[in-house]
């Protein structure tokens, strides 16, 4: 499965993180986090200097590091390296910081946290609610987000039952659906709203996400119908699953007269909605 990518702050400072659900671990930028425990304006030089220093003592705790992508300030992703929570620990014993124990316990509060969740999901979608609604969303749309993750999750349970394959092959089954329902494919669709490596559906509409939940739910239940027995088959799936809220939107935009999937995100609409607020 692909790691999934995030961040954590420590005292309001980023830390990039990713977590690998099949590892069950999270892998912690090394430079963010020396950054933050030495203060350096030059973190990666400091990482350097480190590496060569522990080489020559004789450790092999930088040779078993490795790397990920990572999010950067320019907005692209690049090769950083990342150390799980045990080598991070030990990482910490070599940079003298009066950071380093308050670190310590914040990296083992995430650890439990994510224990915490695996053993009772509820606690996941509660977190999201309470970093929705501190971003300003609002209820009724973080329902129907919450809403359209579930179900997202049941159709990508079902492409797996039938042997189908993350990445490639569930991009290409959710851009089938996308463009069948909203005339766009993923790309497309984030490029009418302005968007780059922002998550799509958090900045749909709660028209656009009701129809996108209809065209993902239609598209499982059809294929638990159907049972398709290769790619091939579960992509005609997919066009009709996504056909199914095509209709619903086409009937939808002849009685208002208004287009259902439009430029506004997320980010226009809270900024609208606060100045209406203020004026």
């Amino acid at each position: 499965m692909k790691p999934q990518n995030s961040i954590k702050l420590f005292e309001d400072k980023k830390v990039r993180t990713l977590w690998d659900a099949d590892q069950e671990e999270w892998y912690f930028s090394i430079i963010d986090v020396i950054e933050i425990l030495t203060e350096s304006p030059r973190p990666r030089k400091y990482w350097n200097a480190l590496k060569t220093k522990l080489k020559m003592e004789g450790s092999e705790l930088s040779q078993k590091l490795g790397q990920l992508k990572m999010l950067s300030a320019d907005g692209k992703y690049y090769l950083t390296d990342v150390a799980d929570t045990e080598q991070l620990f030990r990482l910490i014993q070599s940079i003298p910081s009066p950071n380093a124990e308050p670190f310590k316990l914040w990296l083992a509060q995430i650890a439990n946290e994510r224990l915490d969740e695996m053993q009772d999901p509820e606690l996941t979608i509660d977190r999201a609610l309470q970093q929705y609604l501190m971003l300003g969303y609002s209820e009724n749309w973080i329902n129907q987000r919450l809403k359209s993750i579930e179900i997202r999750k049941e159709l990508t349970e079902e492409w797996k039952n039938r042997g189908l394959k993350e990445g490639q092959q569930f991009a290409t089954l959710t851009d089938i659906i996308t463009k069948a329902w909203a005339g766009k494919t993923t790309k497309e669709y984030k490029i009418l709203k302005g968007l780059k490596k922002e998550n799509l559906r958090d900045n749909m509409t709660n028209t656009e996400l009701i129809l996108n939940m209809l065209a993902e739910a239609s598209t499982k239940d059809i294929s638990q119908a159907v049972e398709p027995k290769n790619f091939e088959e579960s992509k005609k799936i997919a066009r009709q699953g996504g056909n199914v809220a095509n209709v619903a939107r086409k009937e939808l935009e002849a009685k208002t007269g208004k287009r259902v999937v439009t430029s506004l995100n997320a980010k226009k609409s809270l900024n609208r909605d606060s100045k209406e607020l203020s004026d």
